[in-house]
Order: C-alpha cells, then sequence, then structure tokens
C-alpha cells in the first residue's frame, strides 16, 4: 500500500532531513483515520482464512484460562489482593482476614464497561483499612483518575481527583493522603501537560479544588515526584524523577513541622530506592559507588556520605528488590538474569538463603517491619506467577492460594546459553522448547528482546508463549545490554551512544541460533514491544536478510522527533535529543528505524499499535509501516495492525490481548508455513 509523502524537511545542526510521513502525526485528521482503517482492512484481509485464526484464539483462550493472583498487601488486619479467574478482562480486588479466610470482592472493574477497557491501575488503603483510594484509567491511557471508597459503608465518596499519570497515594492514618498531579490541560501550552508535576494534601470529604499544594519545582518543570509515607507515619518521602533515568532523587520533611523539605540526595547522581527506616535511620538501596547495588544506612542529622553506615557491601550478584520485614533484609538477586533469595539481619549478617521452586524470577515483594511474614511473587517460563508467604521464624515458603496449570510443564525445559557479541561482550539467552527438540535447523523460532531502560528480562510465564512451544517453536528470550541484568555498567553500555550495542547483541544471539542449527534465516522471527519495538526495527532495516519474520509492537521508531509526542522527553536520558545535542543527533540519526529504510527485500513485518496509546503516539507505528511499505522490494507483506480502545498495554483486557496475540500467530503461521 502506497501512502502519500509530502515534502517535509527539517534542518537538523546543519543536515537536511526529510520527514515526508509527518502528516501521519496528526491522529485526530480524518485522512489520517482513513488511511488507517484501509491499512487494518489490508491487514484482515491477509489473516484469512478466518477458520485458522479462530483455532488459535481458541487454544489461547484455553491457555489463558487460569487463576492469577498479585501480590497481597495487609491493612489493618485485612490482606488486600487483586485475582482474576481466568479469563476476567480485569483482575478483581479481594480483601480477607488472615491466611485462609474468606476472600470478599472490594471492586470489579469488569463492571465498569462492557468491553473490559476501563481499569484500575492502582490502589491504597489507610493503615486501619477503613478507606481505599484507586486509580482508574480508561481505553488503556496513561492518565488516571483517583476514587475513594468506604470500605465500612461499601459506598464511594463523591470526590474524585483528576490529571494524574503514574501517581501513588500515601495516606496519613485515615484523614487524606498524598498524590502528584500534573496541569490541568488548557491551563498551560499543550507541549506543557506532561511537565509541572506536583505534589498535593487531599483530605478526605473535600473536592479537589480545595487540596493543598504541598510541593513543587516549576523552575525544573520535567521533574517527576512520587511520594510514600514511612511506616511509623513520621516523614513524607519524595523520590524525584527525571524522566525515565533511573539516578533519581529523595526529597523529605518530617510531618507536622517544618513545611520545607530537605533535599537528602539529588537526581543525576545514583539511584536511591527507600527502603524503611528507624526513627531518624534511614536505609536505602543504591547503587552510588557500587553498580550492582548496596544497602546503606544513613542518619539524618549527619547525612554526609563520609557518615553512612554500609549494612550489606556490594556482591557478585545484582540486587533486585529489597523489603525491611521484621527488622530484617529480604533481598533478591539477580544470578545470571535468575532470581536468588536471602534474609538478613539488620547489621547485613545472613540469616537464610531462601530455596526458590526453581530457576526464575521475584516478581514483587511485599512485609512490613512489625511483621514475620514476607510476601513474594515468583514465576518462571513454565510456572505461572503464584503467590508464596515466607514466614521468618519458621522459615518456611509456600503458596498463597491455588495454582491450576492446563498444561503439563515436564513436555518443555529451559535451557540458558551464552554466547559473544560483535565486540565480544559476552550475553546470555533463555531457550524454551519441547523435549528433545532436534537440531536440524527447521524449528520455527521466536527470539524476543527490550535492552534499555535499566529493565531485566528475566524468566517470566506467558500463555501465549506457550502457544508458540507447543506447535513444536522455539521461544528465546536474550538479555541484552541496556538493561539491569548485571548492574548498571550492563545498562549503561546501551544507552545513548552505545545503543547500537542492543542491536549488535541481538543480531549476534540471532546468528548464534542459525549457526547452532535450531533454526534457519527463513524460519527465523523477532519480536519486540516500546523499546523493544525499536529494537527489533533497528535490526530489520540494518540486516534485513538475517530474519525470516518481524513482529514490531508499539515501537519508538522516530528518534529525532520521539521527545516531541506526549510523554517522550521523558526518554530523553535514555536515548538522547537529536534537536538539542549535535552529538545526540549524531548516533540518533545513524541507528534511527525510520531514517534509515532503504530500498531492500524486507523480511514479512507486521507492526502493531493503538490508537490510544498516550505513551508511545502511534505515529511512531504508522511512519515507519508507510516507509517500509514503500521501500520493500521483496515479496513478503508488510502489515498494520491499529487496535482502537486501548492504549500502550497497560490495562488492556484478555479479550483484546488473546485477539492481538491471534492474528500474530495467525500472521506467522501463514509466513513461516507453520
Amino acid at each position: 500500500m502506497q501512502t502519500r509523502k509530502d515534502n517535509v524537511v527539517e534542518d537538523f545542526h546543519g543536515t537536511l532531513v526529510a520527514d515526508p510521513y509527518r502528516w501521519l502525526e496528526n491522529s485526530g485528521d480524518p485522512e489520517v483515520a482513513e488511511w488507517v482503517e484501509k491499512q487494518n482492512e489490508v491487514t484482515q484481509v491477509f489473516l484469512e482464512p478466518v477458520e485458522t485464526r479462530e483455532a488459535i484464539q481458541a487454544r489461547l483462550l484455553e491457555l489463558w484460562n487460569y487463576p492469577r493472583t498479585n501480590l497481597p498487601r495487609k491493612f489493618g488486619s485485612w490482606y488486600f489482593y487483586t485475582h482474576n479467574s481466568g479469563l476476567q478482562n480485569q483482575p478483581v480486588l479481594y480483601r480477607q482476614k488472615g491466611l485462609s479466610g474468606a476472600p470478599e470482592e472490594v471492586l470489579d472493574p469488569n463492571k465498569w464497561s462492557p468491553d473490559g477497557t476501563v481499569a484500575m491501575s492502582n490502589f491504597s488503603v489507610d493503615e486501619h483499612a477503613r478507606f481505599l483510594a484507586y486509580t482508574v484509567s480508561v481505553h488503556g491511557s496513561d492518565r488516571q483518575e483517583i476514587h475513594i471508597k468506604d470500605l465500612d459503608r461499601n459506598t464511594n465518596l463523591p470526590e474524585v481527583i483528576k490529571w494524574c499519570r503514574f501517581t501513588s497515594m500515601a495516606w496519613v492514618q485515615d484523614v487524606g493522603f498524598y498524590y502528584s498531579r500534573y496541569p490541568q490541560p488548557g491551563t498551560v501550552a499543550p507541549e506543557d501537560e506532561n511537565n509541572f508535576c506536583q505534589v498535593y494534601w487531599h483530605t478526605l470529604g473535600t473536592e479537589q479544588e480545595d487540596d493543598v499544594l504541598v510541593f513543587e519545582m516549576p523552575e525544573q518543570k520535567e521533574l517527576g515526584f512520587s511520594p510514600s509515607i514511612t511506616f511509623d507515619q513520621e516523614y513524607l518521602i519524595l523520590h524525584v524523577f527525571s524522566g525515565t533515568d533511573s539516578r533519581n532523587g529523595v526529597y523529605y520533611r518530617r510531618l507536622g513541622e517544618n513545611p520545607e523539605f530537605v533535599h537528602l540526595f539529588e537526581p543525576g547522581e545514583a539511584a536511591y530506592h527507600f527502603v524503611g527506616n528507624e526513627g531518624s535511620t534511614f536505609y536505602f538501596a543504591t547503587n552510588f559507588q557500587a553498580p550492582k547495588g548496596r544497602i546503606v544506612a544513613v542518619e539524618l542529622d549527619k547525612p554526609g556520605k563520609e557518615h553512612w553506615v554500609e549494612v550489606l557491601p556490594e556482591q557478585k550478584d545484582v540486587i533486585s528488590g529489597v523489603v525491611y520485614v521484621n527488622g530484617c533484609f529480604a533481598v533478591s538477586f539477580m544470578h545470571n538474569a535468575y532470581s536468588l533469595l536471602s534474609i538478613y539481619d539488620s547489621t547485613g549478617q545472613l540469616i537464610s538463603n531462601v530455596e526458590l521452586p526453581t530457576i526464575g524470577s521475584v516478581e514483587g515483594m511485599w512485609g512490613r517491619p512489625d511483621q514475620r511474614e514476607l510476601f513474594l511473587s515468583f514465576t518462571s517460563f513454565l510456572h505461572p506467577s503464584t503467590i508464596y508467604h515466607y514466614d521468618l521464624h519458621s522459615m518456611v515458603l509456600q503458596p498463597f492460594g491455588d495454582m491450576q496449570l492446563n498444561f503439563n510443564p515436564e513436555d518443555y525445559e529451559t535451557s540458558q546459553v551464552f554466547y559473544p557479541s560483535k565486540d565480544g561482550t559476552e550475553v546470555s539467552m533463555f531457550l524454551v522448547h519441547k523435549r528433545g527438540l532436534p537440531l536440524d535447523g527447521t524449528n520455527p523460532t521466536l527470539l524476543y528482546g527490550y535492552g534499555g531502560f535499566n529493565i531485566p528480562i528475566t524468566p517470566t510465564f506467558s500463555a501465549s508463549r506457550l502457544w508458540w512451544v507447543e506447535q513444536g517453536g522455539v521461544y528465546v528470550v536474550v538479555n541484552l545490554r541496556g538493561g539491569a541484568e548485571y548492574g548498571e555498567e550492563w545498562h549503561r553500555a546501551g544507552m545513548l551512544e552505545n545503543k547500537q550495542n542492543v542491536f549488535d547483541d541481538f543480531m549476534a544471539a540471532a546468528q548464534w541460533l542459525v549457526d547452532n542449527n535450531y533454526t534457519s534465516r527463513e524460519r527465523l522471527v523477532i519480536e519486540g514491544r516500546s523499546n523493544g519495538g525499536l529494537l527489533v526495527s533497528a535490526c530489520m532495516v540494518q540486516q534485513p536478510e538475517l530474519f525470516g519474520a518481524v513482529v514490531c509492537v508499539v515501537p519508538v521508531t522516530d528518534m529525532l522527533r520521539f521527545h516531541k509526542f506526549t510523554v517522550g522527553r521523558y526518554w530523553v536520558p535514555e536515548y538522547g535529543n537529536a534537536e538539542e545535542n549535535p552529538e545526540h543527533f549524531g548516533f540518533l540519526y545513524k541507528y534511527s528505524p525510520l531514517h534509515n529504510v532503504r530500498p531492500a527485500e524486507y523480511p514479512a513485518t507486521i507492526i502493531v499499535t493503538a490508537d490510544g496509546d498516550d505513551r508511545v503516539v502511534p505515529a511512531h507505528a504508522y511512519k515507519f509501516a508507510a516507509a517500509v511499505q514503500e521501500a520493500q522490494r521483496g515479496p513478503a507483506p508488510v502489515l498494520l495492525r491499529v487496535d482502537t480502545k486501548s492504549g500502550h498495554g497497560h490495562g488492556k483486557p484478555i479479550s483484546k490481548i488473546v485477539e492481538e496475540h491471534a492474528d500474530i500467530y495467525t500472521f506467522l503461521t501463514k509466513v513461516l508455513g507453520i
């Protein structure tokens, strides 16, 4: 499908750059809507016959139909957690008394919309479990509204708090809470609606216009703030962020005293995660002068680094999570991209190593300083996310809730291999497939990667991936530079001017799979989402002959203009800014997928996005699809699939998730001949 091209040229530091598809950035333009509709029609025609898709979708529904419980949190005498019975579009919020108490439904977001596209994105309960504050997002948007429910009366309070994104609610007793928000649209320039973050105090029973401004830094409008209250209800803490830069700051003030905040740490130096406190002794997990992390104690009256007490020194493995529980530190480590869990006392002495069910990932932990129980969420490629309860006295780990499987994990195996990247760096990857896989070079193989934003890609369960290996496919996850698998140095080796390392790591993984007879170029699929969409789109334009098919989901592809849309400016610390910095322009222009599309024989490609994505705007996918379709010199299809009433992925109902994967797998079975 050919797309209209305009004569748009922009000067970047003396280099003229054409942008012929810029008109596709205007998603509200009827011409763009018509173009999207035609693209979807072409895609749907290609995905026929319907019978194939229906069979794939039916099996995906079977695989998704298993109970899933999220990490419990205890407030008062109640445990609160979300649970999905299997095929519910949205998980339901429950509470129960005691580990074996009867669950009581608190909120069911499935009742909020007939198509399941309205979601609860976060919740917080006051210490006495009287009031619940929860955030609501619509159609996958990052925009949130805070609602409040009186749990005793089972009624919602009338006030609704608007203009929030990624907010948390920090309760002070049952009086009210602190939260962060952004300007009301229309009160600032459109490009600043995601700037000027502020922290407010909300008193229950009052309207939002009566909320009290607690903190702002308009002189640094791009900073964001996340409020929390210490367990003893003595201090208000702000984690301060500059976009997605993991090197955050920490400000605090004592409640009921001087309203001025103490700037304990400024953003841009290192990562500081508040773990807990004993009075004025604050505990932090930090990578300051410790790329793999350590735990330090900071006395508020002597906060200088020369006075820090190192509780747990940097280890050989990366600290991925810390919880202060029962006066101890529960620490999850990443060892070669999978989790280990250990318990240390308040002085850093090892108490125990917790034996986890298998090689997998601790997705999250929760505990309280005054109680001896720790909850953790654990998963692996063949082990659905399961909640475990660990008693720090008995040292017994046991499941919380039931786990049901609709497949036999013994039919499959997981292995980990290490291979050299282009520059000789050793990179790890996991391979999942049926037992006894023949290494004859014919296996359809799906290679997945991300490589960015200090995010680790570790073993996790996916019902949709299980469908792939059921068909005899190989599912491969690679631990690229740019992630957090091996600490901050590993992250920085894949960001800014080092981003090409990520692509080289990924292409080297693809070549290793071919060289070692797991698959062939014609049977090799690469898939990435968001920053991973940048990954696969960059690789396909750099080395199109290496891949048989590409699945590119909600991608970032225009590296010269990404910062101009919605929250794109948050990514400048990771990617750079081509507009303001000539050096950044140099390396961004060199790999920007959109700007490196050339006439070539490209592999079969499906680009997936959503018209409501307000994190990575769909223009990235639109412009890239138009460019590759125009440049395609081979017979393989280049398709665009645009979903409606959904966003970047957050809060997406199960029905839409299954439909999307059914379309992707229908595409792959057709182009690979599976």
